[in-house]
């Protein structure tokens, strides 16, 4: 009965054994524990309409260092994608199939590995540079999300290389600067498109720290009732994102759901929540969330642009754009460190209501 489900004791039990969202579909569960159960997501469902009406902006980055015009061209599709999407798809970015292959690779052979091996670095401790879980926000958020977690803080202080698992430590680290490099492009794109020159974001310190997250959303047998991933903003300036083929990523465009279909050797670049903030609300930080599915596993990896709350540039304070203000646009937004941003939103519980958590900072 209801009166007897304890949630916090199935929580710390799930918890305890270490071994993540794939341990229940090892064991051949056939129904999901009630922790991943998401009536929220269950009413929302009927709130929306048809997925297809809208599709991703893709941008092709080819030639922009050696044709002013294609840059140009380039730039004026940046701002249209950031102004009214917050994401867009990116072909030609200059990170090398085989990279995105392997990475891919290696976080699989990280979650697939041995339980025994894998729990050496389950953990809560966000002060770790390398962990694993089953959703950071496990204990505070309202429903458990069916995925499993490798995170690791790669920039600016890397951890040493022992320190990351030995099945994807080669490639994450290779990861890691290519996604460092393209981040820099991504960065002066979006700096032209809003009428700055190419390195003010890099100057301002928005692609100092680089977070690499390896999601693994295992197959679920009742998708209708979870989900991979809760509807959600990310905290972070710049998020790219690489998805396998299965697809499950979508983005709420004008209230409809718009799948982001698997595009081979595209990456995924979103803006997050204090990118909203520097912009005074010209590029949008949006809703996005992942689909549970019968099939699987599915694989993506996350590398957020953000100092993490233990390094000494989260500190640095952030507020809108100088350049950008003026009479008719004044600051939206106080002045805030990403150290006080995402702690604040983690207390609210990521997944809580986005718009709430800028709107703290608000003036």
């Amino acid at each position: 009965m209801e009166s007897k489900y304890d949630r916090k004791s199935e929580l710390k039990a799930f918890d305890d054994a270490k071994t993540g969202v794939k341990g229940l579909v090892d064991a051949a569960v056939s129904k999901i524990p009630q922790i991943f159960i998401d009536k929220q997501h269950q009413l929302d469902e009927k709130s929306y309409s048809d997925h297809s009406k809208f599709s991703i902006p893709i941008i092709d980055l080819n030639d922009i260092d050696h044709d002013a015009g294609r840059r140009q061209e380039v730039i004026q599709k940046v701002k249209n994608a950031c102004g009214k999407w917050g994401f867009f798809q990116m072909i030609n970015h200059g990170i090398p199939a085989r990279v995105l292959d392997e990475i891919i690779d290696g976080i699989r052979r990280f979650h697939e590995q041995d339980s025994e091996v894998k729990k050496k670095f389950y953990t809560r401790d966000e002060t770790r540079k390398v962990m694993y879980n089953t959703n950071f926000d496990f204990h505070k958020a309202p429903s458990a999300n069916w995925r499993d977690s490798l995170y690791c803080l790669m920039a600016p202080h890397p951890p040493h290389p022992d320190e990351l698992p030995s099945v994807c430590r080669n490639i994450l680290m290779e990861y890691s600067d290519e996604v460092m490099k393209l981040g820099l492009t991504i960065f002066e794109l979006i700096s032209e498109a809003l009428g700055l020159k190419p390195c003010y974001l890099k100057d301002l310190g928005c692609a100092e720290g680089l977070y690499v997250i390896g999601h693994y959303y295992p197959p679920c047998p009742e998708p209708e009732l979870t989900l991979g991933l809760s509807k959600h903003t990310d905290s972070a300036f710049l998020t790219v994102v690489q998805q396998d083929q299965l697809g499950g990523l979508q983005v709420l465009h004008e209230d409809h759901w718009v799948d982001v279909s698997p595009i081979p050797g595209a990456l995924i670049a979103n803006l997050g929540d204090m990118f909203q903030l520097i912009s005074n609300d010209k590029f949008k930080s949006v809703y996005h969330r992942v689909l549970a599915k019968n099939t699987g596993p599915r694989i993506s990896v996350g590398c957020f642009f953000r100092t993490h709350m233990q390094e000494e540039g989260a500190s640095r304070l952030y507020g809108p754009i100088k350049e950008l203000l003026s009479e008719e646009n004044p600051p939206k937004y106080r002045e805030t460190s990403l150290r006080e941003y995402v702690a604040f939103a983690y207390s609210k519980g990521i997944y809580g209501d986005t718009r709430t958590r800028l709107d703290h900072f608000k003036l």
